[in-house]
């Protein structure tokens, strides 16, 4: 029942409001991405909690951690591990790399080159690495959350768009409101310190709790009117006058996932059009690829799907 799931989202709210002060929305899309079995990208200025975040939410799932600091000498293997040769015994070993986990962290991914960014690319899609030929199996709840600076900073590179395609959720987080930001200050000047977060008693829940919620979301059925609501806007973003492409087919069941994911986050057992517009932005952001012109006059992504949820017919 959704029930479950809606009581599962909130004991890993309740426990994360321990450690990070706001954030809400950017908070329930991460768990959306976690629910529908996806990856999220998560992009703000420095210092706006998105690391803190992820190893917060590590520790209320009780889950595998790997953290991987990407920078411009960052190498493929550095990700995906290597095979060692051992003089004693003559033979080589698997060191494995920071994708054998659970929850991954790919900080500031946007800081290395595409060639090293493109080393995710099979473990996202199919959740499993090959090296030197051979195929190795990861967690079935693998799930990257990679963190990101906006593109205008100095020092990133823009992200293929095949790398882009294999996030779930492109989630932006804002700088905290100013009542926000006095809590932080207030918090730290009690004696909270993001680097010992151990010192907070953060209680996990049971290793099958995601799992189970998961299972939950995959069994929940979308009616067809809704089905067709999905595709009209993911449809509209191609034929959009300042889209130079728009989304894919794959976006469109992206946004079918998210939907029964944010409905079952909100205690039911159906999606509504008001779901699927709530997380249409998330979804489709990082799809989309505007016109040059579009984007001198103003245009953004966030407003031409705007533009497109305005204008598609709800269903009744």
């Amino acid at each position: 029942m959704p029930e479950n799931v809606s009581n599962t989202i909130a004991h890993i709210t309740g426990e994360l409001r321990k450690i990070v002060v706001g954030q809400d929305e950017p908070i329930e899309q991460i768990l959306v991405a976690l629910l529908a079995e996806g990856h999220a990208l998560i992009e703000g200025v420095p210092g706006t909690a998105k690391t803190l975040t992820v190893k917060t939410l590590a520790r209320i799932l009780n889950a595998g951690f790997g953290r991987i600091q990407f920078t411009p000498d960052l190498m493929p293997s550095d990700i995906t591990g290597t095979n060692v040769f051992n003089v004693a015994e003559s033979s080589f070993s698997l060191r494995r790399g920071p994708v054998f986990t659970d929850l991954l962290l790919a900080d500031e991914i946007n800081r290395t080159p595409p060639k090293t960014q493109a080393a995710l690319l099979e473990a996202m899609e199919e959740r499993q690495v090959t090296i030197d030929g051979e195929l190795y199996p990861l967690s079935p709840l693998f799930t990257v959350l990679a963190t990101e600076n906006p593109i205008e900073y100095e020092g990133t590179y823009p992200l293929p768009e095949a790398q882009l395609d294999r996030f779930l959720l492109k989630i932006i987080l804002q700088y905290p409101s100013a009542d926000e930001e006095h809590q932080v200050v207030a918090r730290w000047d009690a004696g909270f310190n993001a680097r010992r977060l151990n010192d907070v008693d953060v209680q996990a829940l049971p290793a099958e709790a995601i799992s189970q919620s998961r299972a939950e979301v995959r069994n929940m059925r979308v009616e067809s009117g809704v089905q067709r609501y999905i595709v009209d806007i993911v449809r509209r973003t191609r034929d959009h006058a300042a889209a130079h492409y728009g989304a894919s087919p794959r976006a469109a069941v992206a946004l079918l996932l998210c939907s029964k994911a944010l409905a079952a986050i909100r205690g039911r057992d159906f999606a509504t059009p008001d779901d699927v517009r709530d997380i249409a932005r998330p979804v489709l952001r990082h799809r989309l690829t505007l016109r040059a012109e579009a984007e001198l006059d103003g245009a953004t992504p966030d407003s031409v799907i705007n533009d497109i949820l305005q204008s598609a017919e709800v269903p009744r």
